[in-house]
């Protein structure tokens, strides 16, 4: 008797469970018709008004009268010609890879000096990361008041028997440029920090410890070691540096507004001047259209590249 139940108990188990479904027994994994509702109000708010977007970019409509006409590629050829559009076009990426290296490379220093086992280390990590929790634009008129002729900057140099160094940080053109970079590295290199330090977290100790009993210093254990580790955090920080300078609007308008001249305009700042300013909503459809072509290039080639770095790393 006892020999048959184990018997039935050890048949139970090893019977596979009945696959067929019953009536009352349903698949809990929710339909994708669930999706419906949100995919269309997607492609209300989003897709539909992008592809009207770029219908506009070949018309000559001024966002205004219900009367414009079809002229093709006009707006992309006037804009070869356009001094301010190319200038535009230039400044965008030389901020966008400027913001890119500089404010990285600053994060990296920051986040490997605050990852260590001083007590003062959280306190320094909100100072440093406080600046990327003010708006931008309040930033920026801060900014905008400090550079200015008779701002704070020129005050300390002054003080300090720099008075010499003096300079219209915002309105000489050769430097307007570096000063809207300056800013922005600024704020945004204590964000770039709290991600460094969360890959460098993320490191097990025993592989530094492993390597500096081998006899490997601090250089060498950091391009050896803590940099292929933390190549996910650098792809990260690299992406979103990289597309926040290339959409780059608000703290460049705050700051100069595109001047002095086109010394600091961007691609964004352009748009708004050309449909806004001028009402030429067509050529700054196209402009905007240039922008997001640049934006999806750039990412997408950033994102291969880094991926296929880090698998390599890894």
């Amino acid at each position: 008797m006892t020999v048959a139940i184990k018997d039935r108990r050890a048949d139970a188990v090893a019977k596979p469970p009945d696959r067929r479904r019953g009536r009352g027994s349903r698949r809990t994994t929710p339909p994708w018709w669930f999706t419906v509702p949100a995919l269309l109000l997607f492609a209300f708010v989003v897709l539909v008004p992008s592809a009207r977007g770029v219908y506009y970019a070949f018309t000559d409509w001024d966002g205004l009268s219900p009367d414009f006409s079809w002229i093709g590629f006009g707006n992309f050829a006037d804009m070869l010609d356009d001094p301010a559009a190319t200038q535009a076009i230039w400044h965008t990426l030389v901020i966008a890879v400027a913001i890119t290296v500089v404010q990285n490379g600053i994060g990296l220093l920051l986040a490997l000096g605050v990852n260590t086992i001083i007590k003062s280390r959280n306190l320094l990590r909100v100072f440093l990361f406080a600046p990327a929790l003010v708006t931008p634009i309040v930033s920026a008129y801060l900014w905008r008041n400090i550079l200015g002729p008779d701002g704070a900057m020129n005050s300390l140099l002054d003080t300090v028997g720099l008075g010499s160094w003096r300079q219209d940080w915002l309105g000489d053109p050769d430097i307007a440029l570096w000063s809207v970079v300056g800013v922005i590295v600024w704020q945004y290199a204590g964000y770039s920090m709290v991600i460094f330090v969360a890959g460098l977290q993320s490191i097990p100790r025993e592989i530094h410890e492993a390597a500096a009993i081998d006899g490997a210093g601090a250089v060498r254990r950091f391009w050896s070691v803590t940099r292929p580790l933390l190549a996910p955090a650098v792809t990260i920080n690299l992406m979103l540096s990289i597309i926040g300078g290339l959409k780059l609007f608000d703290q460049v308008y705050a700051l100069t507004g595109g001047g002095p001249g086109h010394a600091t305009d961007t691609l964004s700042t352009l748009i708004y001047k050309d449909a806004f300013t001028l009402g030429e909503f067509g050529y700054s459809i196209a402009l905007a259209a240039v922008l997001a072509v640049i934006v999806s290039v750039a990412s997408t080639g950033q994102y291969v590249g880094l991926s296929r770095a880090e698998r390599a790393a890894s």
